[in-house]
């Protein structure tokens, strides 16, 4: 028997216009975890925010996740680019790993975020 998702970000849908990332905080069973989450069109994704190849942080300011034109994500530390809508490497030192999932959904005007699987909110 698997545990249930636990929500772990909520936030209004007009606070994160398309084409941007938020990151933010949360008690991950214990240990405070650090994610974002990225609106591309009508979808949303959300990922913990850790590069696979130094385990250190995407961002290199509040919310900067994203490329210059917001096609990719970035990594701030040594420019590794990610596709938004899975999370995989296609350049930098990690080119072919991913990045970690999490649930991410548009429910009514709330974009949702839940720990667990990758699966949609």
């Amino acid at each position: 028997m698997t545990a249930p998702d636990r929500e772990v970000f909520r936030c209004p849908l007009a606070a994160l216009p398309d084409g941007t990332a938020k990151g933010f905080d949360w008690d991950g069973g214990g240990f405070g975890r650090n994610a974002f989450v990225v609106r591309q069109g009508g979808a949303v994704h959300a990922y913990l925010n850790q590069c696979p190849h130094t385990g250190g942080r995407l961002d290199w300011k509040p919310d900067a996740f994203l490329t210059k034109d917001r096609s990719l994500i970035m990594c701030g530390t040594h420019g590794a680019n990610f596709r938004i809508d899975d999370g995989f490497c296609t350049a930098g030192p990690c080119m072919g790993m991913w990045l970690r999932p999490l649930g991410a959904a548009i429910d009514g005007d709330e974009v949702v975020v839940r720990a667990g699987s990758p699966r949609s909110a």
